[in-house]
């Protein structure tokens, strides 16, 4: 058995103290219950795929390109020689 050190501000301290009234249990016990039930409420909540979000982004057609991947090295040095012309 682990011996942990915890820091609890003052509301969760008097949290604490109240659950020791209204139940008679330890604060050791209190406390592996809330653990148990913060792992049951984190295993229900099933974490967003990426390719789901991905989908849900408004990437548009992508009209606003001005040149396909493959050229954007040529393409970027165009956009820079002509913002340069005078």
């Amino acid at each position: 058995m682990a011996v942990r050190t915890v820091r609890l501000d003052s509301d969760a301290e008097q949290v604490l103290a109240d659950l020791q009234t209204q139940t008679g249990q330890s604060v050791s016990e209190i406390l592996k219950r809330g653990i148990r039930a913060y792992q049951a409420e984190a295993q229900q909540k099933t974490p967003t795929p990426a390719y789901e979000i991905y989908k849900a982004l408004d990437l548009g057609a992508g009209d606003y390109a001005v040149a396909p991947a493959s050229q954007a090295k040529a393409a970027v040095k165009e956009i820079i020689r002509e913002k340069h012309r005078r």
